[in-house]
């Protein structure tokens, strides 16, 4: 009989690990040790800081746009 090549313990091994980290199982990790703040509320300051440069920078388009073509086409102001 051909035996499974893969491990038909991996019950045991979430066990094991469960009563070896006790409160802290299941429980998400820091990204630093002295701050309190873990790998998921990072990786969502990222997303949200630059979703809001691209923002930013959009906006910082439209004015120049309107500063430099649209404002003297419309004879708002002249540019010299």
């Amino acid at each position: 009989m051909i035996e499974p090549k893969f491990n038909t313990n991996t019950m045991g091994e979430a066990k094991r690990r469960k009563e070896a980290l006790g409160e802290k199982y299941g429980k998400e990790a820091n990204v630093l040790p002295w701050l309190p703040i873990t790998k998921t509320q990072s990786d969502l300051f990222i997303k949200w800081t630059t979703r809001g440069t691209w923002i930013g920078i959009g906006f910082l388009a439209v004015y120049w746009v309107t500063i430099r073509f649209i404002g003297p086409t419309l004879g708002w102001w002249h540019i010299n």
